[in-house]
């Protein structure tokens, strides 16, 4: 990756990818492409904060909003602490794969990015939109944080969360 950071992101490596944007079809009334971000918030954080901690939720309010408007989830992006200038961020844009970034709300957004307002000035100079969901998170019940719980903490023994 050659740049040492704090930062999480999953399934990305980060090899140069060419700056044009082929394929890019935002402004010709074709899909709009979306990126989706959630926060990587670690399960110990359950009991205080379960909505930063249930990524899978989080997603699924984007996809909800994309759908509404007739938009497309491309790339589901789960990071913490990410930079603004980070390539697991701008792959897809560089590639035409993404014309804009959605988050449930700038609190997914602070925990996800190292600097909200640092990220939104990039996607200005870039010129890709960030919108965030902006709809009231969802109250968690004991039940609710259970299967979250049960969700993150047994990936690996064939539960998929159902």
């Amino acid at each position: 990756m050659g740049d040492e950071d704090e930062s999480d992101a999953f399934a990305l490596s980060c090899q140069e990818t060419p700056r044009e944007r082929p394929g890019r079809t935002a402004g010709g009334g074709a899909v709009v492409r979306v990126a989706a971000i959630a926060s990587l918030t670690p399960l110990e954080e359950l009991e205080a904060d379960p909505f930063l901690v249930d990524s899978r939720s989080q997603h699924a309010m984007c996809a909800r909003w994309a759908a509404e408007r007739g938009y497309v989830v491309t790339r589901e992006l789960l990071v913490r602490g990410l930079r603004p200038d980070h390539c697991a961020l701008w792959a897809d844009v560089d590639a035409g794969h993404v014309d804009l970034f959605v988050a449930p709300s700038r609190r997914v957004l602070e925990r996800a990015l190292a600097s909200v307002d640092d990220f939104t000035a990039e996607c200005a100079r870039r010129g890709v939109r960030v919108e965030t969901v902006g709809r009231a998170e969802p109250a968690y019940d004991a039940q609710m944080k259970a299967r979250v719980h049960r969700r993150l903490s047994m990936p690996t023994a064939g539960y998929d969360g159902r």
